[in-house]
């Protein structure tokens, strides 16, 4: 046994503050459906920031970055490093627009901004399509990485693991709602701030790799350390550089990073108290998840390189481990043996909080789109608002369920990430473009939607059976990105627009701007029909585009100069930290610009 009873007291301990947090939430949570899914409207911006970045900070996360960077260096991040562009766009020019729509998710969206029978059947299929489907996948990859943790440092089988703890996650999540989720994510993520901050400066000083010196220094970790791929390397330098920068940003729909917001996101966003609010929330997320947190995880990647070089080493060192499960991903978990009692407790715990911080957000953001967006709208329109939280708190338990079944399945968290990558390729540019583009319709998402699942299912099990030559995942992703695209825009061309009064409604309660925009304000003037003015401001995108460019810059300099503090490269460290320094004072004296 791995675990002492200092490092049990420690874990037992946590759990039982978490069910507490949940227990009191619980008493606004079931006061009503819009306080159990938004908690009221009325969280603070930096909570909900933080609420964020805990979501996106799972237990899976530092194994998926071990896995990337065992097989293809610190570089190798730039495909999740590129979604950045993603989050600065949805922080300088979305997140007030999602917030002056009022809607209760972001599902609601598609009957605000589309009208007729699809728009509802948008709603309703996206609803379990979504919130059931690709939700329990998520889930799923998520509950991988917790196994693998279990098997490592707890010796408890894959059931064992998943039963425990999503047990008491579903509790607190069923009871305390979106509420008792936000609260719970602030307490876990300082517990998982400090477990692997911790877990870094520990492992580092390990006798085998010898210190922050020793590791850069050593000849098998030297040609994983660059922060770009090698750019002689032309394979490499598109797969890793040039397609996440130039295509998947804008074209791909992924979890935590969609193009112009959504999901739990966008959940978040409309929980804010204000547009100012939602836009703050949103930056702190970025700069937290983008700038400060990947470290600590690459320097354990690094340093596994030197204690496990390989798969073999893995599964010699761990024989009682499923095989099926030992992968490069298994490495983060492996290191993590090697730290000093009690404190090891606290990692793990660590490692949990971030497990059920992500696992809350995603059980309560999937129950909200089917109470509210398919068993409220098309099943019972009247239901009572305690029936709807005792649906939702019921459809978290079943969720959790289906979950673990899918969680058994999976074997490789970049293998599932490239697949999820994959359903949502060509979708994004769809999502950023709605907003200011009036021609743009349900038949276009629709058909986004199901061309882009339809080519990720031939790439995944009908390609290898036709003895065609394989693919690389940057190949099928650029041919998914451009047949979805040519196919959802062919199809916005040949179809109806929304209907008129959908639109000009649309336009005076979200005010998106820009001359995508100008034939249905043309058409309205002539109608004796005028559209309020954009913004006090005027049109603001192009000032929120700058924003977007110098976060991007601040975040970037701020990954990168602490890279090169870490190296040792002192000059190259103190000129990026005074170009973090200059975009941040840029940006604030700019995005006051995007905001009322």
């Amino acid at each position: 046994m791995i675990l002492k009873t200092i490092d049990w007291t420690i874990i037992l301990g946590f759990f039982l503050l978490s069910l507490l947090i949940g227990l009191y939430a619980s008493r606004k949570a079931g006061k009503s459906y819009a306080e159990f899914f938004l908690s009221g409207r009325n969280m603070p911006w930096w909570l909900l920031g933080i609420s964020m970045v805990a979501t996106t900070f799972s237990c899976d996360t530092p194994n998926l970055v071990t896995d990337i960077v065992r097989q293809n260096g610190v570089s190798g991040n730039w495909v999740w490093w590129a979604f950045l562009l993603t989050g600065m766009l949805t922080v300088f020019i979305y997140a007030k627009l999602w917030r002056r729509s009022k809607v209760l998710t972001d599902l609601e969206f598609y009957e605000v901004r589309y009208s007729g029978k699809m728009a509802a059947f948008l709603r309703g299929f996206r609803a379990l399509y979504l919130g059931i489907f690709f939700n329990v996948l998520i889930m799923a990859l998520v509950s991988l990485a917790m196994i693998k943790i279990g098997a490592v440092m707890l010796g408890w089988s894959p059931t064992r693991t998943l039963v425990i703890i999503m047990s008491i996650t579903v509790i607190y999540s069923s009871l305390g709602g979106l509420r008792g989720v936000v609260l719970t994510d602030f307490f876990q993520f300082l517990i998982a701030m400090v477990g692997s901050i911790g877990a870094a400066v520990i492992l580092i000083n390990l006798p085998e790799v010898g210190g922050i010196k020793g590791l850069t220094s050593n000849p098998a970790i030297i040609p994983k350390l660059n922060l770009l791929p090698d750019f002689s390397n032309h394979e490499a330098l598109v797969t890793l550089l040039i397609l996440p920068l130039a295509v998947q940003w804008w074209s791909v729909w992924y979890p935590g990073s969609e193009p112009g917001g959504g999901g739990y996101i966008a959940q978040r966003m409309l929980s804010s108290k204000t547009e100012r609010g939602a836009v703050k929330a949103t930056l702190l997320f970025n700069i937290a998840h983008y700038g400060l947190r990947p470290w600590p995880w690459i320097i354990v990647a690094l340093a596994s390189l030197l204690v496990f070089p390989d798969l073999e080493s893995l599964r010699l060192a761990f024989p009682n481990a499923d095989p099926h499960f030992v992968q490069h991903d298994f490495a983060y978990p492996a290191m993590l043996t090697l730290l000093p009692k009690g404190f090891l407790g606290l990692v793990v715990a660590s490692l949990i909080a971030a497990y059920m911080s992500s696992i809350s957000t995603h059980l309560n953001w999937g129950a909200s789109y089917v109470v509210h967006d398919f068993y409220k709208r098309f099943i019972d329109p009247a239901a009572k608002e305690t029936k709807l939280v005792l649906l939702g708190r019921v459809t978290t338990v079943l969720l959790m369920g289906v979950t673990m079944i899918f969680a058994l399945l999976l074997s490789n968290a970049l293998q599932a990430f490239n697949i999820v990558l994959q359903i949502g390729a060509g979708t994004g540019l769809i999502f950023i473009l709605r907003w200011f583009w009036w021609r743009i319709n349900a038949f276009s998402e629709i058909t986004a939607m199901a061309v882009s699942f339809l080519i990720a299912f031939y790439f995944q099990f009908v390609h290898p059976l036709t003895g065609l030559p394989e693919l690389t995942n940057a190949a099928q992703l650029v041919t998914g990105v451009a047949i979805t695209t040519i196919a959802w825009v062919t199809v916005t061309l040949f179809t109806k627009p929304a209907d008129t009064g959908t639109l000009r409604e649309f336009y005076r309660l979200v005010r998106p701007g820009g001359p995508g925009w100008k034939k249905v304000i043309r058409e309205a003037a002539a109608d004796n029909d005028p559209l309020e003015p954009v913004d006090k401001k005027g049109w603001n995108v192009p000032m929120g585009i700058l924003s977007m460019v110098l976060g991007c810059l601040l975040v970037y300099s701020i990954l990168f100069a602490t890279g090169n503090w870490i190296y040792g490269k002192y000059t190259y460290a103190i000129i990026l930290t005074f170009v973090a320094f200059f975009s941040g004072v840029l940006l604030i004296k700019f995005w006051q610009k995007t905001v009322n």
